[in-house]
C-alpha cells in the first residue's frame, strides 16, 4: 500500500479530481440502485403475487430509527401505492410510467458515470505527465557515478516499459479502487434492506472465495518482479546491439551474442508465461467461486421461504439477486484489478527506486554564490576512489588564472577523473579543490558550472538543429552571437553549406555530420557560453589530420585569455602549455613546461619519444 500511496501522490493536488469524481460516481450508483429497487413492486404487480396488494401501504409511515429496513420498505410501498391509486389501478399505465422512470434513471446513472470517467481520464493523463516529468528531472539531475552502477537498459526499461505498465495497471485501476468500494457498500446495504438473514449468509461465504484468490495474487506479484527485471536485461542487449553494431560485425560476434540473448529471452518467456497464467486464472476462478456462492444462496433462500422464515416476495427475490449480481461484479472487478495492480506494483517499485535515489552531489546548505573567477584553482591533497581502489592520491596542483595546464600520462592514470572533479561530477574523497580559496563544495553547483566550458573527445550533440545545439539552454542569444561563435570555432563555412544552414537538423547524436564537424559544433557551443575556465578532454584525439588542424585552430582561439585544463593524448598539441602535469597510477609524478620535463628524462620524456 505504501508503493500505491507514493504513486497516487503524483495526482496532487487531489482536490482537482477526487471530490468531483466521488460526487458523480455516487450519483451514478444511487440512480442505478434506485432503478433496480423499482423492479420489485413492479414484478409483484405484474405477476400478481398473492401478497402484492397487501404490501401497498395506505398511510405515510412514521420514522422509526430502530426498524430502518421496515421504514424504507413501507415508504417505497406507500409511494408505489399512491401511484397505483392515481392511475386508477390501470396496470398498463403503470407499466408505461415505470418504463419511462427506468429509462430516465438509467440515462442519469450512465450520464453521471460518463462525467466521472471524464474526470478519471484527466487524472490519468495528468498523473502520467507528472510521473514522466519527475523521472526525467530525476535522471538528468542524478550524479554521474549512479550510472556506473546501473545498466542503461534497466534505466531505459523503467522509462519506457515500467511507466507504461504503471499506466496500464495502477492508473487504469483508479476507477475500481474508488468506485467499486462505493458500489460494494451501496449494494450490500440494499441486500441487507431486502433480507438481512440471506445477506449475513452471503457475507460468510464470500470471504472464503477471497482467501483462495488472495494466494493467487501473491504469486502474481513475485512473477511480475522477476519479469520486469529480465526485461531490463533484454533492453540492454538491444541497446548494446545498436551502439556496438560495427564491432559486432567486425568480430563476427553475431552468433555469440545471439546465444546470450536467447538465454535471457527464454527466461523472460518462461517468467511471462507464469505471470500471465496466474493472471488469466483470476477471472475464471473468481467466477466459479461466485457461482458456487450463488448456488448456496439459492438453497438457503429456498429454505427460508419454504419454512416461512423470510418475507421475500417474487419481485424482491429477483431484485435481491440483481443486487447480488452487481455486488459480485464489483467484487470480481476488485479482484481482477488487484491482480493487475500487483503486476503494476513491481514496475512502480522500480520507478520509485530511481525516484528515491539519493543524489550524492548536493549543494551545501551554507553555500555562498560565486559570481566570477579571479585568482587560481587549487587541488589541495586531493584523493578520490570509485570504490575501494583509489584512483587519485594526494594531488597537489595550483592553476593560476589565465594559464593553460595540460594533464598527460598513460591510460588509467586518472586524468579524466581529475578533470571531472572540478565541475563536481564527483566529489573528492579526501582533500579539497578550491577556486579563489573557496572549497567548491561550498559553492552552488549552478554557479560552479556556469564558470566552466567542457569539450570532450566524443562531442555530445542532440537531435535538433545546428542553431539549437550551439545555443543549448543559454538565454538572451541572438543569431549574430551564434554565427560569431561558429566563426571562432571554424564551423561557419560548413554550416552555411548544409541544406538549411543553421536550422539543419543534425540527427541523433549529430549522425549527419562528420567527426570534425561535430567537434567544431561543440567548440562553438563553448565559445558562445564564454566561460572563464575551459576543460578540454582529448578533444582532437579521434580526428583525422585535416579535421584535427581545423579543430586545433578553433581550440587555440577558444583558449585565448582563458584558464584551460587540457587532457592531451597527442603531446604535440600541448607543447606551449604554461604547465604540464604528468600523472601515473593516480599520482602527480612530474610538473613543468615541455622543455623542463624533457630535461628530467622521466615519464614525460618516455611518452614523448613514443610519439616521435
Amino acid at each position: 500500500m505504501e508503493t500505491l500511496r507514493k504513486i497516487l501522490s503524483y495526482a496532487r493536488p487531489y482536490h482537482k479530481y477526487w471530490p468531483k469524481y466521488l460526487f458523480f460516481t455516487l450519483l451514478g450508483i444511487l440512480f442505478g440502485l434506485f432503478n433496480l429497487l423499482l423492479v420489485a413492486p413492479l414484478l409483484d404487480l405484474i405477476f400478481q403475487t398473492p401478497d402484492a396488494q397487501t404490501q401497498i401501504v395506505a398511510q405515510l409511515p412514521e420514522w422509526d430509527f430502530r426498524h430502518l429496513s421496515d421504514y424504507f420498505e413501507n415508504l417505497m410501498n406507500y409511494g408505489f401505492g399512491q401511484l397505483y391509486q392515481y392511475l386508477n389501478y390501470d396496470l398498463m399505465a403503470i407499466l408505461i410510467f415505470m418504463a419511462c422512470v427506468i429509462v430516465l434513471a438509467s440515462f442519469l446513472a450512465n450520464l453521471f458515470r460518463y462525467i466521472s470517467q471524464r474526470v478519471l481520464v484527466r487524472l490519468r493523463a495528468d498523473v502520467m505527465r507528472n510521473m514522466r516529468a519527475a523521472l526525467y528531472r530525476k535522471i538528468s539531475g542524478l550524479h554521474i557515478g549512479y550510472f556506473h552502477t546501473r545498466k542503461k537498459g534497466d534505466i531505459l526499461s523503467v522509462v519506457s516499459n515500467d511507466v507504461t505498465e504503471i499506466q496500464n495497471t495502477i492508473i487504469s485501476s483508479f476507477q475500481v479502487i474508488f468506485r467499486e468500494p462505493i458500489m460494494i457498500v451501496a449494494y450490500t446495504g440494499a441486500l441487507f434492506f431486502i433480507s438481512y438473514r440471506l445477506t449475513i449468509f452471503t457475507l460468510i461465504a464470500l470471504p472464503i472465495a477471497g482467501f483462495l484468490i488472495g494466494g493467487l495474487v501473491k504469486k502474481l506479484r513475485r512473477y511480475a518482479n522477476k519479469t520486469q527485471s529480465i526485461l531490463g536485461q533484454l533492453i540492454s542487449f538491444f541497446e548494446e546491439a545498436i551502439s556496438g553494431l560495427r564491432i559486432i560485425k567486425a568480430f563476427n560476434a553475431q552468433e555469440y551474442l545471439h546465444g546470450r540473448f536467447d538465454q535471457v529471452n527464454i527466461q523472460y518467456r518462461n517468467s511471462l508465461k507464469g505471470m500471465f497464467n496466474r493472471q488469466v486464472m483470476a477471472t475464471p476462478l473468481s467466477e466459479f467461486l461466485g457461482i458456487s456462492v450463488v448456488a448456496l444462496i439459492v438453497l438457503y433462500a429456498g429454505y427460508l421461504k419454504l419454512h416461512d422464515i423470510s418475507p421475500l416476495t417474487t419481485g424482491s427475490f429477483f431484485v435481491y439477486f440483481g443486487c447480488y449480481y452487481y455486488l459480485l461484479t464489483a467484487c470480481k472487478a476488485v479482484v481482477n484489478e488487484i491482480a493487475n495492480i500487483q503486476r503494476g506494483l513491481a514496475s512502480a517499485q522500480r520507478f520509485l527506486d530511481i525516484m528515491e535515489q539519493q543524489n550524492d552531489i548536493q549543494d551545501d546548505p551554507d553555500a555562498v554564490p560565486l559570481k566570477d573567477f579571479q585568482h587560481s584553482i587549487d587541488f589541495d591533497r586531493v584523493g578520490f576512489s570509485y570504490q575501494a581502489e583509489p584512483v587519485l592520491k594526494d594531488i597537489l596542483l595550483s592553476i593560476p588564472k589565465g594559464h593553460m595546464v595540460a594533464l598527460v600520462g598513460p591510460s588509467g592514470a586518472g586524468k579524466t577523473t581529475m578533470a571531472d572533479l572540478l565541475p563536481r561530477f564527483y566529489d573528492v574523497t579526501s582533500g579539497r579543490i578550491c577556486i579563489d580559496g573557496r572549497d567548491i563544495r561550498k559553492v552552488p553547483q549552478q554557479d560552479l558550472t556556469r564558470l566552466m566550458g567542457i569539450v570532450t573527445q566524443e562531442p555530445v550533440l542532440f537531435n535538433d538543429s545546428v542553431y539549437q545545439n550551439i545555443v543549448f539552454g543559454q538565454t538572451g542569444v541572438t543569431p549574430t552571437d551564434v554565427e560569431a561563435a561558429a566563426r571562432v570555432a571554424n564551423a561557419h563555412e560548413f554550416i552555411e553549406q548544409l541544406p538549411e544552414g543553421y536550422q539543419t537538423n543534425i540527427g541523433d547524436r549529430g549522425s549527419k555530420l562528420s567527426g570534425g564537424q561535430r567537434q567544431r559544433i561543440a567548440i562553438a557551443r563553448a565559445v558562445l557560453k564564454n566561460p572563464p575556465i575551459l576543460i578540454l578532454d582529448e578533444a582532437t584525439s579521434a580526428l583525422d589530420t585535416e579535421s584535427e588542424r581545423l579543430v586545433q585552430d578553433a581550440l587555440t582561439r577558444l583558449m585565448a585569455n582563458r584558464t584551460s585544463i587540457v587532457i592531451a593524448h597527442r603531446l604535440s598539441t600541448i607543447r606551449h602549455a604554461d604547465m604540464i602535469c604528468v600523472l601515473d597510477k593516480g599520482c602527480v609524478v612530474e610538473q613543468g613546461t615541455h622543455e623542463e620535463l624533457l630535461k628530467k628524462d622521466g615519464l614525460y620524456t618516455h611518452l614523448h619519444s613514443l610519439q616521435k
